[in-house]
């Protein structure tokens, strides 16, 4: 248990032993690429703990490291990262009296911990904005003075008052300078790296009148307004794209325009691209800039009664806003849910918002109702209010034999809780109002990600009963130690300033947290969660608490990539085999590292995991392995493995959500997949599902459904999809083709104008030909290279063919040995065997680049890392001698489609990054990079 008097005590760290000692640190380099290969972030010789993986520290040194690059300014070590952050943190909680001096260095060495050992992160603006005196800071603040009342004001010139909170939500009213005011103070959160929400039904309708008699435009124009603005400052942002969210209630005049206005933005997609625009967005002049609305999440507030309405087939009114009361129209429940189902099947968009549920566990009721959300959905706050974000990986929690562990989550928990309050009071914030309620009411955001990884790894399928009450118990968890923690900051420094006129709301509240325990199974760990909301109630009763607001589940975009989760916030695993992006270029294949634990976990022998890692390797899934069947279940995944097809059903993910949902503060980032085979029905049906189970917020997505996609020149192509939005596009016209049969005149032909016909049913001879070598002219030309591979050198040679293609190939690498050298000879000998025999040179490329042994290290002839000496000789002979399949891919025309040039769909219809070109996956209710670690909104 916490003692609570005692508000800072050591457990991961000891007095006088550095929290950086336990860690060994190693020069790495840093290099991310584009979709090209081409490398557009280089930091070499950067220092970080030996156990980060190079994706952690890709990311973490691209996003986070400050500094000008090649100056010494620059960060260049994860220690000065995390020290300039924690030091900062530390200083200001002894400023604010959140500590005291003999505290200050335990709270700084286990806070240092946890981040180090990646058991934790701060949402993205803290790494951004934290400790960086030199850059200028705006807004508003909070200042306490000693001897006056405190004051909220404007950040002095030279203050270093960073903004630190990753989620707002701002409010409007119906006049132009309040629009035209959230559109400026959107601009200052996107600069900083933040993202904003807004619920745009104060807004009068075009169906009313304005005070001088004529019409109104009603609210989507402004949202086209401020879509463009958000993608200009997404283009020339710093740290990554705008994120936004646009909300509008059910019973709006315009409600039909708004539910309908993104799918019809994306028919226009699929025509322009159909017409030959470019799908990326990359490329300028690509289909999305010529449509609105591409740069929000968008999502519809309904109340109970809305949806009592839907299930009674009863009419619903829309009301105005000018004359509350008055009804504009009258339509069916039944209907509106149809309308939004079927632009969601149509585009992804909107989500809904559950009005009624969000406000039964609101807080601070006395305070005002919610109305909005920040761009994910998961905090759910007052207008013109702010939160910062903390998550935790919950893998490092996992105990040696799998058991959570319950007493090192809980000090985490308690430390994360104590820095955020810190932050709150020591941001700046972009209006008055977000300043002011910031302070007042000092809501936080701590959540969790790797809960799809631990659940595999302790056996426990995502979609059974075992795996929802794991999770629930520890959100539970999670919720009520951190209010314990609140608590105990309310008793040393006193509850939030608003706490005394919603302390009814906030207590009633705290009940229906710990009333939703009593559902959860007995067994150890429920006994952890029972004590720790029992001592967390009885000591709100006494002190209050500090914070509004505690926990979320937010989609820990970048930060998860931080912290090495295979599974961010609560999504479960993607995927069993991943592609990831190597420095200096190329893809490995990489299993799910969790998988091998699990498999032990479930006591399959190593032989047996050996088969079902290979089964994973080759095929993706577990099925046709000698995984027992009754552990299929365990290995699902969001998309489906193939052969077999197996994934997690939408309603896997919708039990999920709810299971957790009662003991959280705010609500829940996530997506639910669909396969792309749903229909408008199945959406609908999934809505009402996540209404009656107690969601405060949904979001869906049927794969495949945006018109997104990089150029391919594959042959087929699927037909447009048909809907309430989206026509029937015709296709680009064929062209007929003959093909010549062998000479027994067998197999099928195309005839010009004719149909198909069969030649001869009876038989198929195959018509095999001896393959012919090609004979090196007996004077070459040849290319001599000398390499370097992390400081072991030698030498390759490259005969050519007249026509300068390379036909043989010799190593030198003598002096690595005689065994190495006679290896290296004769491999030489087969690849030139192979040249001259005419196999295709870049399909040796694509076997040999990315082989994965020592020696390996910095190879200057790269210009990045090379994992081997046959991944090197493999992509400089790629770099040297390049295929058509290597160079760059031409540039297409506008409005030019030919038969051998066509627009398809990958695997994946994400957008594409923003920064690097690579293809995105859903995460939450945004999308993030796995090559770079960008995200359109994820903290």
């Amino acid at each position: 248990m916490i003692i609570t008097d005692a508000l800072i005590q050591r457990h991961f760290t000891q007095r006088g032993v550095d929290p950086y000692d336990g860690v060994k640190f190693n020069p790495r380099d840093a290099v991310i690429t584009d979709a090209s290969g081409k490398a557009f972030f280089e930091q070499w010789n950067v220092s970080f703990p030996e156990n980060w993986s190079q994706n952690a520290i890709n990311i973490t040194a691209s996003k986070y490291f400050k500094g000008k690059m090649g100056t010494s300014a620059r960060e260049s070590s994860l220690r000065q990262l995390l020290d300039r952050v924690v030091n900062t943190i530390r200083d200001w909680g002894l400023k604010l009296g959140h500590l005291k001096t003999s505290e200050t260095e335990a709270f700084g060495d286990e806070l240092r911990f946890l981040l180090v050992n990646q058991y934790a992160s701060f949402n993205s603006p803290v790494w951004f904005n934290v400790g960086i005196k030199d850059e200028p800071s705006t807004g508003w603040c909070y200042e306490s003075r000693e001897d006056r009342e405190p004051v909220i004001r404007k950040v002095a010139p030279g203050e270093h008052r960073p903004q630190c909170s990753a989620c707002f939500i701002l409010s409007i009213e119906d006049n132009m300078p309040s629009i035209l005011n959230w559109t400026a103070t959107e601009g200052m959160i996107f600069k900083h790296g933040s993202g904003s929400g807004c619920n745009i039904s104060p807004l009068r309708s075009d169906h009313e009148y304005l005070s001088s008699g004529g019409r109104p435009s009603g609210p989507l124009p402004f949202m086209k307004i401020n879509d463009t603005a958000a993608g200009s400052i997404k283009s020339g942002g710093k740290h990554r794209r705008a994120a936004k969210m646009v909300i509008m209630n059910v019973d709006h005049p315009n409600i039909l325009d708004f539910v309908r206005c993104k799918a019809k933005e994306e028919e226009k997609v699929r025509r322009l691209i159909q017409a030959g625009f470019p799908a990326d967005f990359n490329i300028e002049g690509n289909a999305y800039e010529m449509v609105f609305y591409q740069n929000a999440n968008h999502s519809v507030r309904v109340t109970n009664e809305f949806m009592e309405r839907v299930l009674a087939d009863g009419a619903w009114e829309t009301i105005a806003r000018t004359k509350p009361g008055s009804v504009v129209e009258v339509m069916k429940a039944k209907d509106v849910l149809h309308e939004i189902a079927q632009a969601t099947w149509a585009c992804g968009d909107p989500g809904m918002q559950f009005d009624t549920r969000c406000n039964l566990w609101h807080t601070c009721k006395s305070s005002g109702r919610l109305n909005g959300s920040n761009p994910c959905s998961e905090f759910m706050f007052l207008d013109d209010s702010a939160c910062n974000l903390a998550s935790l990986n919950l893998m490092k929690f996992r105990g040696p034999d799998g058991a959570f562990a319950t007493v090192a989550f809980r000090k985490a928990v308690h430390t994360l809780t104590i820095a955020q309050d810190i932050l709150v009071d020591m941001s700046s914030y972009p209006t008055e109002k977000i300043a002011r309620n910031s302070h007042d009411f000092r809501p936080l955001g701590l959540g969790y990600a790797n809960l799809g990884a631990y659940l595999m790894s302790m056996g426990r399928p995502y979609d059974s009963p075992e795996g929802r009450d794991l999770a629930a118990k520890i959100t539970a968890l999670l919720t009520g130690q951190a209010y314990l923690t609140s608590a105990a900051l309310a008793e040393r420094l006193g509850p939030f300033d608003r706490y005394k006129e919603n302390e009814t709301s906030l207590l009633n509240v705290l009940a229906q947290h710990r009333e939703a325990v009593k559902n959860l199974r007995q067994d150890g760990l429920r006994s952890f969660v029972d004590d720790v909301w029992g001592c967390a109630i009885d000591h709100a009763r006494r002190t209050g608490v500090r914070n509004a607001q505690a926990t979320l589940l937010a989609p820990t975009g970048t930060i998860g990539f931080m912290m090495d989760c295979d599974t961010t916030g609560i999504e479960p695993e993607l995927a069993l085999v991943k592609h990831k992006k190597l420095v200096g270029g190329g893809t490995m294949k990489i299993v799910n590292q969790t998988v091998e634990q699990a498999l032990g976990h479930l006591g399959y022998d190593g032989a047996s995991t050996q088969n079902i890692l290979e089964k994973i390797s080759q095929t993706g899934s577990v099925e046709g392995s000698v995984l027992g069947q009754d552990h299929l279940a365990i290995f699902d995944t969001s998309f489906p493995a193939k052969p077999g097809g197996r994934t997690i059903a939408w309603q896997g993910h919708l039990k999920m959500m709810a299971a957790v949902q009662p003991f959280l503060s705010g609500a829940i980032s996530k997506t639910v997949n669909m396969p792309e085979s749903a229909t408008v029905e199945d959406i609908e049906e999934a809505y009402i599902e996540a209404w009656m189970s107690g969601l405060k917020a949904v979001a869906i997505y049927r794969d495949n459904c945006k018109g997104s996609q990089p150029l391919t020149t594959k042959a087929e192509e699927k037909p447009a999809v048909t809907s309430g939005f989206v026509q029937e596009l015709p296709a680009p016209p064929v062209p007929k083709v003959e093909v010549t049969t062998n000479a027994q005149g067998s197999g099928w032909q195309f005839v010009k104008d004719g149909p198909i016909t069969s030649v001869n049913a009876t038989k198929i001879t195959p018509n095999i030909q001896k393959p012919v070598r090609r004979r090196m002219p007996e004077t070459r030309a040849a290319k001599i290279h000398k390499f370097s591979i992390g400081g072991h050198e030698g030498y390759l040679t490259v005969g050519m063919f007249d026509d300068g293609t390379p036909g043989e190939l010799f190593i030198d690498v003598a002096k690595e040995g005689s065994t190495l050298s006679g290896f290296a000879d004769a491999f030489a000998i087969s690849v030139s065997m192979g040249l001259q025999y005419g196999v295709p040179r870049e399909d040796l490329v694509k076997k040999f680049s990315n082989m994965r042994f020592e020696p390996s290290g910095f190879a200057p002839g790269l210009q990045g890392y090379a994992h081997s000496i046959v991944d090197y000789i493999f992509r400089w002979l790629d770099k040297e001698f390049p295929t058509e399949e290597s160079l760059p891919a031409p540039k297409v025309e506008a409005k030019t489609v030919t038969a051998t040039s066509r627009i398809v769909k990958p695997a994946s219809d994400a957008p594409l990054c923003m920064e690097c070109g690579s293809l995105m996956v859903r995460n939450g209710t945004c999308h993030k990079c796995e090559n770079c670690g960008s995200t359109s909104g994820c903290s």
